[in-house]
């Protein structure tokens, strides 16, 4: 640009910052990038004194317009801020990372039990039936939780720990929960699982935490449900190197009879697997009670069925005294299941009670499953299966040390093809030789008129053979009832795998 306009081609230069537009003496205009001067610059007063070519002496216009602070901060400052700010956001954000996984890593080892506070229970002693004896039992830690000055004039000690030992089912966790909402206080439960992790010592670490939260929160209860996860017997497994589980009971031994004792913390522990417990863990001091739930009988299941009924719609037919004859050998959790069933069936069929039908329909569902009327079976399959459907019911009728038929069933249910079913009129903990000698007849007698009405017989009685074989083998080798070997005890098993010792059951006895 200078160099034309010393030649005498420009005539007029406009500047705007850096950006300048150069007009020629044909009228052609031309853009230009010129250095950036907050005012004057040397070469605005060199272009004013060049001539134009053909101008009569007129020299090159020069129009200068100051480049704005604004533009200056967009063009230049700017992007620099964005760039500092994007920088400082992603430094940030890593250290937010980095001080959340450091958190993590701490509280990996704290202790993930659920706090139930006290001051609203959820479940009371009114929830729970068919365990008298044990509602007994677990009333006194309510009232010592509730007045210990009580116990403590009389130098009485309140049990540090109660194991609930019992089968699936028979009420366990669900009596837990009805002492912390009798006794008001704070309730902290846990799995046995829940401690041991794949790193090495976060068991021992939860189980510190546990009741640590439990001392600053007495009294209180602690529940250990499957305690049988973290407290089986030590020394049992085959294999060298460290057993972490061992490390989280011997934590769990100290913390409940080591030399701080002086806590209001009572544990409660749920198992059904007591045989496989730390005697340690047993003595009186940690477990002083061992509360043990079973099956509940007639009286128990009449009060279990009352308590799920009570805010059901039933029919005036349903007898609950009937339905408590029906269902021998159920637990708690059956008897809800039972209940729950029947209104299920009941609002399948539109139903606005639930009636007797529904509710033996579902003992039938709990006891063999659903109907599957949609099983294809011949003709003469069906006759078959009702010939030895027929054998069971008549031999059980015959047979004096039986238990009274109560149905018998031909459609499919679960893997059966069919089922007779036989209730006991009362609740039976004693068995003679000559009632299980009925029942090893009873349960062989659909073979038996498979092969006296056909002449062949089928494998329809697999289940019944294996039954009346299981029986049969625990006659002679348990209880002592056979005429031959007399009163001996065949056989000796071993509950856990020790080191040096044989894998499940060593047989004394030919086959």
């Amino acid at each position: 640009m200078m160099t034309k306009a010393a030649q005498g081609q420009v005539r007029i230069v406009d500047i705007s910052g850096t950006d300048g537009a150069v007009t020629d003496i044909d009228g052609k205009k031309h853009n230009v990038v010129l250095p950036d001067c907050s005012g004057e610059c040397k070469y605005m007063d060199d272009l004013r004194t060049y001539t134009v070519q053909g101008g009569n002496g007129a020299t090159v216009t020069v129009k200068f317009e100051k480049s704005q602070t604004g533009s200056y901060l967009i063009s230049v400052l700017l992007p620099n801020i964005i760039l500092v700010i994007l920088i400082a956001a992603f430094m940030w954000w890593v250290l937010r990372q980095t001080q959340s996984g450091n958190n993590q890593a701490i509280s990996f080892g704290r202790s993930r039990a659920r706090m139930i506070a006290g001051d609203k229970p959820a479940i009371t002693f009114a929830d729970v039936a068919g365990v008298d004896e044990a509602k007994q039992e677990l009333s006194e830690i309510v009232e010592f939780l509730k007045y210990p000055e009580k116990f403590v004039a009389l130098g009485a000690r309140i049990p540090k720990g109660v194991l609930l030992v019992g089968p699936p089912g028979t009420g366990k966790t669900l009596l837990s929960k009805a002492v912390a909402g009798e006794a008001g206080v704070p309730f902290f439960s846990i799995s046995g699982s829940e401690f041991v992790e794949m790193f090495v010592g976060v068991g021992a670490s939860r189980v510190r935490d546990l009741f640590d939260q439990a001392k600053k929160n007495s009294p209180c209860i602690v529940f250990v449900d499957e305690i049988d996860a973290v407290g089986r017997q030590r020394g049992a497994g085959l294999g060298g190197g460290h057993d972490e589980r061992e490390q989280t009971l011997n934590q769990l031994l100290v913390e409940m009879d080591g030399f701080d004792t002086n806590t209001h913390v009572i544990v409660i522990a749920a198992t059904n697997r007591p045989d496989v417990l730390d005697p340690a863990l047993l003595r009186p001091g940690r477990f002083d009670r061992h509360v043990t739930l079973d099956r509940p009988d007639i009286k128990g299941r009449r009060e279990i069925l009352d308590v799920h009924a009570r805010n059901k719609p039933l029919d005036s037919t349903v007898d609950l005294d009937v339905l408590a004859r029906q269902t021998p050998g159920f637990s708690g959790a059956d008897l809800s299941n039972l209940i729950n069933e029947a209104a299920i069936l009941a609002a399948r069929a539109n139903k606005k009670v639930i009636g007797m039908d529904e509710l033996e329909e579902a003992i039938a569902r709990v006891i063999a499953g659903p109907e599957r009327k949609s099983r294809r079976i011949s003709e003469k399959e069906k006759e078959v299966i009702a010939y030895h459907e027929t054998g069971h019911a008549l031999v059980m009728k015959a047979l004096p040390h039986t238990d009274p038929v109560h149905k018998v069933s031909i459609i499919s249910r679960g893997m059966a093809l069919g089922w007779t079913l036989s209730l006991p009129e009362e609740d039976k903990y004693l068995i003679s030789r000559d009632e299980l000698m009925d029942q090893i007849a009873g349960i062989m007698g659909g073979r038996v008129a498979e092969e006296i009405v056909y002449g062949d017989i089928t494998s329809g009685a697999e289940n019944d053979i294996q039954r009346a074989t299981q029986m049969a083998r625990r006659m002679v080798t348990q209880w002592g009832m056979s005429e031959k070997l007399g009163t001996v005890t065949m056989g000796h098993k071993e509950e856990l795998v020790f080191l040096g010792r044989d894998l499940g059951e060593q047989r004394n006895y030919s086959e």
